[in-house]
């Protein structure tokens, strides 16, 4: 099947590097317009959409009303309509139940939701508009199965799930769809570095595939037997910002390689 993103522009968050990185270059790959984005003001997102010959990029800490506003100007100096929201910014951040403050919890409520939801509210009137829009949600398994630690961050990404089909609802009849994304553990220079370190300490090698095969017996235990690869997740997130996804909405849809067994 060719997907195709033609005469469609796309903003993808948290994209200057990682995984949003990937999705943008697979995006523009299938003929969308891309829009690079950095939560920094250091040239980051200017010079991924320069490796990805990308014509546009925008700034702003979008963990904050100024700087969603911000990037809401960026993009109307810029005469962009965005058709394409990809919320891919979004972070973790370690603490367990007799440590987490209540400025941990909402620190992550507003990287994980109030930073979508405030997005959504800039861009979406242009998509209702036009009568077309995907809204894809990078989410976590974490959402279906959190963990006993870090449940600040489960609490945040599980809402953002909650904000998806809420929207999905909201949406109804306008051409817009909105789905989320959840992977397990995907392989990432910096997962893959911090693993390869672990494996240094615990006598695992070297050999990726062997240390690989560690993380999955102890961490994350999956039917396929590996990690995801960034390329996958991309894949993932480009059919559903396509034509040929316009009947899958409202989803949660995990990329986890059956870690999580239920129907």
């Amino acid at each position: 099947m060719q997907l195709t993103c033609t005469n469609r522009t796309a903003l993808v968050t948290g994209s200057d590097r990682n995984t949003g990185y990937v999705i943008a270059g697979c995006l523009a790959r299938a003929g969308a317009t891309v829009i690079l984005h950095s939560n920094h003001s250091d040239g980051s997102a200017a010079n991924a959409a320069t490796e990805l010959n990308c014509d546009y990029s925008v700034e702003g800490d979008i963990a904050t009303e100024a700087g969603c506003a911000a990037l809401i100007a960026q993009l109307q100096a810029q005469s962009l309509e965005v058709d394409i929201l990809v919320n891919n910014y979004g972070t973790a951040s370690f603490a367990k139940w007799s440590t987490a403050s209540s400025d941990d919890w909402l620190d992550m409520y507003q990287k994980n939701v109030l930073s979508v939801a405030r997005l959504v509210q800039g861009i979406v009137p242009g998509m209702q508009d036009r009568g077309w829009g995907r809204i894809v949600n990078l989410g976590t398994i974490g959402s279906h199965r959190p963990g006993k630690i870090m449940p600040h961050y489960y609490a945040a990404k599980g809402a953002l799930a909650n904000l998806g089909v809420s929207l999905a609802q909201d949406l109804s009849g306008t051409g817009i769809t909105v789905n989320t994304v959840s992977p397990g553990l995907i392989r990432t220079p910096e997962l893959e570095a911090g693993y390869r370190a672990r494996a240094q300490k615990k006598g695992w090698g070297d050999d990726w595939p062997e240390i690989e095969r560690h993380i999955v017996a102890e961490d994350f235990p999956n039917p396929v037997g590996r990690l995801a690869t960034r390329e996958e997740v991309a894949d993932l997130v480009t059919f559903l910002c396509s034509d040929q996804a316009g009947f899958i909405n409202g989803q949660n849809i995990r990329i986890d390689g059956g870690a999580i067994a239920h129907v």
